[in-house]
């Protein structure tokens, strides 16, 4: 199940709150003693972290069970950088935290309200240092962001405590919302080097609309030297003649296409009308992604209970009636900007 982005937290009774982690989404299942950890489209995790596979082995039941491995920085924050190059750091701390329970001992638990679902594996989660039960709060969300804000982490996640669990669907009854602004992005080319930098100047991003390639912006920025040259040399098998886009893309330098298999995810300032990421910054490589889930971010507007509206006493519609009028008045003014002019009905 996977969610979609709202820009901004809020407060609801009908909605509980969790931590948005920075890692690698893992779903695992036991089995007796077998034991499966794997992402999400299928690349196993079992050797990558073994701790967490081994650890795995102390939950009593048989399971099915949907979380997020991290491994923490030296402020016991989530590292991304440390998670994907885990053989490196293996010393520091790895968690494997579980929000959610598909299975439980045979029994299919996806139809069960999110409550009960996390009622339930609070209950067979084992109290461990790597093995963790993902807790929630509920109704204050605004609150929740404010925090996690402040400790500096990706965000929150908030997920209504009636939905269901739908496997591989992306619903409105899970949203992220993020501290900084990040996109996934499939990475489609990149441009020769200018001046005195080396192997190469920008990375050609895109994502999918439908069944079809879209071109979304170039990010040349977020490498130092060791990074240019790791990525060079991925980048160099996947090399291809023809453009894996259907339009023309207008760039500085010469262009080398590659076939679109590879996902980066970037931070930016901001999505363009024409929907184009404004100053990308290339963050990492995500592993763990499928092209086809690679998506441009779009805000979710959360629907909120409606309230009956008061009825206006006696002369106060009239007030009302009036204030209205003369707001649409003001509203409607004329604005020339060199030989445009442009009505403004909603400043």
């Amino acid at each position: 199940m996977l969610a979609k982005e709202t820009e901004k937290p809020f407060d609801s009774k009908d909605w509980l709150f969790e931590i948005k982690w920075d890692g690698y989404r893992a779903i695992s299942e036991k089995n007796k003693n077998n034991i499966s950890l794997y992402s999400r489209n299928g690349i196993s995790f079992e050797y990558t972290y073994p701790v967490v596979t081994d650890q795995l082995k102390l939950v009593n039941e048989d399971v099915v069970l949907d979380g997020e491995v991290v491994v923490l920085d030296d402020e016991g924050r989530p590292s991304f950088q440390f998670l994907q190059h885990y053989s490196e750091n293996s010393h520091r701390p790895i968690q494997y935290h579980i929000f959610d329970l598909l299975q439980l001992n045979g029994h299919d638990t996806t139809g069960l309200p999110l409550l009960d679902r996390k009622e339930l594996l609070q209950l067979i989660i084992p109290e461990n240092e790597v093995i963790k039960y993902s807790d929630h709060i509920l109704e204050h969300g605004k609150a929740f962001f404010q925090v996690s804000t402040e400790k500096n982490l990706e965000g929150i996640m908030a997920k209504k405590i009636d939905s269901k669990y739908y496997v591989g669907s992306r619903t409105t009854e899970w949203l992220k919302i993020k501290n900084h602004k990040t996109q996934e992005a499939i990475i489609a080319g990149y441009t020769d080097p200018g001046g005195t930098r080396k192997y190469f100047g920008a990375l050609i991003l895109g994502s999918m609309v439908g069944n079809k390639l879209t071109y979304i912006g170039h990010t040349g920025t977020g490498f130092d030297q060791k990074l240019l040259k790791e990525m060079y040399e991925l980048l160099q098998p996947l090399a291809q003649e023809d453009s894996p886009f259907d339009e023309k893309i207008k760039t500085n330098m010469p262009v080398t296409w590659i076939k679109p298999t590879l996902i980066c995810e970037v931070k930016y300032a901001e999505i363009t009308a024409d929907g184009k990421l404004r100053h990308p910054v290339f963050l990492h490589l995500r592993e763990d992604k499928n092209i086809n889930e690679v998506i441009m971010a779009k805000s979710t507007p959360v629907k909120q209970s409606v309230q009956k509206k008061s009825t206006p006493a006696k002369g106060e519609k009239e007030k009302a009636i009036s204030k209205k009028k003369s707001d649409t008045k003001e509203q409607s003014e004329i604005f020339i900007f060199g030989r445009d002019k442009i009505k403004a009905t909603h400043l």
